[in-house]
């Protein structure tokens, strides 16, 4: 018989940081894999206002933490979006001032 194994890697974003926030937190991507890495922040209507990253990353068990200081921008709902080799990652963060 033949036996098939589907390895599935894990990516994921996660937000380590106050949330809600004012005007700095943390976030933080896993993955299992070396390979591009997009991570960007929205705005509602769907604008980017930020982004943390946009190249290669190695792996790292413990992840990559980036910080995002939101000092200038107003206070609202901002979605967070990590990419990686066709992974997808969302959360949902709130600025108050």
């Amino acid at each position: 018989t033949d036996v098939i194994t589907e390895v599935v890697s894990a990516f994921e974003l996660k937000v380590v940081g106050p949330n809600p926030f004012n005007p700095t937190t943390k976030l933080n991507v896993v993955g299992e894999e070396a390979g591009f890495v997009s991570v960007k922040i929205y705005n509602l209507a769907g604008q980017v206002v930020a982004t943390l990253a946009d190249g290669w990353m190695d792996v790292n068990s413990n992840g990559h933490t980036f910080n995002w200081d939101a000092g200038l921008l107003s206070s609202g709902v901002y979605l967070v979006r990590a990419e990686s080799a066709g992974k997808v990652s969302t959360q949902k963060l709130m600025l108050l001032k």
